[in-house]
């Protein structure tokens, strides 16, 4: 196994555990600001990319300028990403890898904070103007429910993505794990280095030192800007 969006998931998941687990409510709340910086980071790379280009920041271009798409290892095991256009403009996401993850690892009390607040805070990074909304998602309705309050959420989605925006998974799973380290360290200080190194030693002993040691390898890296 590579790094993917289960992969991915679990770093997130794992974060929620242990924050929640040491600090309680202040945990949680730790963990949703911590998703919302990682989120941001990513829409604001987005943005960089997009202005560079000479575009619009539309919900259009958000769309072509996001930074992944289902890995094959995904696509393989069938559990893609599904998603369709409501006539009213939302998107509806009846399967989603993450939800899957969350799920196996029953941790959906965790995937439903993470969703909760990713996509919404992915786009403010991008363009806080789209106002971009999670009504519902698949950890505890039938299917995501996801719309912008300014017009279609599939505005151009036919042009697929970026090619020159997208990122491996590798470095979507480190940024990962170095914005919520970041965040944790700030705010729990001792402590919160004691869970950065619980959740890296989970991860190694779950995916293996070659991996670990891979996510410590973008220690600094800067995610905020766009390559």
């Amino acid at each position: 196994m590579g790094f993917n969006e289960k992969v991915h998931a679990y770093i997130a998941a794992k974060y929620y555990v242990y924050l929640t687990e040491n600090f309680g409510e202040r945990g949680r709340q730790a963990f949703i600001h911590a998703t919302q910086y990682y989120a941001m980071q990513r829409g604001r790379r987005m943005a960089q990319r997009t202005i560079r280009d000479g575009e619009e920041l539309t919900q259009a271009t958000y769309n072509y300028y996001g930074e992944w798409v289902n890995t094959d290892e995904i696509k393989a095991e069938g559990i893609a990403n599904k998603m369709e256009a409501t006539p009213e403009g939302y998107l509806k996401v009846t399967q989603c890898p993450w939800h899957a993850q969350f799920k196996n690892m029953g941790l959906t009390e965790a995937g439903t904070e993470y969703c909760r607040y990713l996509d919404s805070a992915i786009s403010r990074g991008f363009n806080p103007d789209l106002k971009y909304v999670v009504d519902q998602t698949l950890h505890t309705s039938d299917y995501c429910i996801q719309r912008i309050e300014t017009g279609n959420i599939t505005e151009g989605s036919e042009r697929g993505k970026n090619p020159a925006g997208l990122k491996s998974f590798e470095y979507h799973c480190a940024h990962s794990y170095w914005a919520y380290n970041e965040v944790t360290s700030a705010i729990f200080q001792a402590e919160g280095a004691k869970v950065n190194e619980q959740v890296l030693n989970d991860f190694k002993q779950d995916y293996g030192k070659e991996m670990a040691d891979t996510i410590w390898s973008y220690r600094n890296t800067n995610f905020n800007v766009c390559d």
